[in-house]
């Protein structure tokens, strides 16, 4: 007996509309990439509406799905209805929704700035805004609308970092004072725990109309830092390595998926065993 077609039943996203906040970043398009192979219509979300349409053009000619980019402020209440609105019109439905959108603020070159004593309230805002708040007024809006109408998929892309603090050894100068030292700021573990508060709580409060809402916790993915970085990252990864920025794709599709159908208010961990020791 062959298995192959119901597992191709299982991981097939056919004619499934899944929106993407933050879609025309770096892992926005994987995620995209990996929707529309799987034949999911991926609406890549985002504030620069001239990426989200470039990379949503490429998508849609090497998958041959009809992906489309939008343009949207998540952390403005209006906006969200507009996406909803637009969706529907466009598409008729959303079937999953992609919380990814989130500042992730650079760790170099900060002398100290982002330091706990020195942490500016502004960035907070602006990082709670986009992490936390966005994600929710997204839930809330599209997550609705999917209760109202026979279930979906939310999806928050969480972190490594929402599970253990950092090692801020890693991101240490020698020579520097420690006033002075970079650090990864308290506001992404922050927004990155919160969101799987958020998984669990939004979990059960669908489950009755067919909602899951599941989280992945992702680990650092290579993009061009040091090589003194990356030495002392992987020294900590058992598999060896930073991930990729496709390493994650086949979590996503199984997350979106009916593979995971049985699955809601769990955070799947995906750091290359790092979170082992």
């Amino acid at each position: 007996m062959s298995f192959a077609p119901l597992v191709t039943e299982l991981f097939s996203l056919d004619g499934r509309v899944v929106v993407i906040t933050g879609g025309a970043g770096l892992l926005g398009v994987k995620h995209a990439e990996v929707i529309a192979a799987a034949g999911g219509i991926p609406v890549l979300a985002d504030l620069d509406l001239e990426r989200a349409n470039l990379a949503a053009a490429d998508v849609a000619q090497r998958f041959g799905v009809a992906a489309w980019g939008v343009k949207v402020d998540i952390t403005d209440l209006d906006q969200v209805h507009g996406l909803l609105a637009q969706v529907l019109a466009r598409n008729g439905r959303i079937d999953v929704l992609i919380n990814n959108a989130a500042n992730n603020p650079k760790v170099e070159n900060q002398s100290g700035f982002f330091r706990v004593e020195n942490f500016p309230l502004h960035q907070w805002d602006a990082d709670m805004n986009v992490g936390l708040k966005g994600a929710f007024l997204c839930s809330q809006i599209i997550g609705g609308e999917m209760a109202r109408n026979g279930g979906g998929v939310i999806l928050n892309i969480s972190s490594e970092y929402g599970v253990n603090s950092p090692d801020q050894r890693l991101y240490r100068v020698e020579g520097l004072p420690e006033d002075e030292q970079p650090i990864k700021p308290a506001t992404y573990t922050i927004v990155k725990s919160g969101l799987l508060g958020m998984t669990r709580y939004l979990a059960t409060y669908w489950g009755a109309k067919a909602v899951r809402v599941n989280a992945i916790s992702i680990a650092g993915v290579y993009n061009g830092q040091s090589d003194e970085f990356v030495r002392r990252y992987v020294q900590q990864v058992p598999l060896g390595r930073m991930a990729k920025p496709d390493d994650y794709q086949g979590s996503v599709l199984y997350l979106c998926s009916d593979a995971s159908r049985f699955l809601t208010g769990a955070n799947l961990i995906v750091d290359g065993g790092k979170s082992c020791w």
